[in-house]
């Protein structure tokens, strides 16, 4: 058997699965409701404060979020602000002040 046709069969199965639990046959999966809370907004004033409570340089900042220090100043001046994922690491930042040291991402 080709892997094409391996790929295909794995897919037509999980299509077929889905399509037989909408339909009420399979009636021992397990199903979980998901909810996803929405996006944070940020002002230049509360990213700096999240900084700041991290006792961090907007240098170091960068670094620890992946971004360059140009993009930090530009959040703090409100000249752009985070999008996606950056947003979350803000909110988790917020939430939790020892985040970046717990999960070793900055040492100190």
């Amino acid at each position: 058997m080709s892997e094409d046709t391996e790929v295909f069969d794995s897919i037509m199965t999980g299509l077929n699965q889905a399509l037989a639990h909408t339909q009420g046959k399979l009636p021992n999966v397990r199903r979980r409701k998901v909810s996803i809370s929405p996006l944070p907004k940020y002002e230049p004033t509360d990213i700096k404060k999240i900084r700041e409570e991290q006792n961090l340089s907007q240098l170091i900042f960068a670094e620890a979020l992946g971004v360059s220090i140009k993009t930090i100043e530009a959040w703090e001046a409100g000249r752009n602000k985070p999008q996606g994922p950056a947003l979350r690491m803000l909110q988790l930042l917020q939430k939790d002040t020892h985040f970046l040291e717990e999960h070793q991402i900055v040492c100190i």
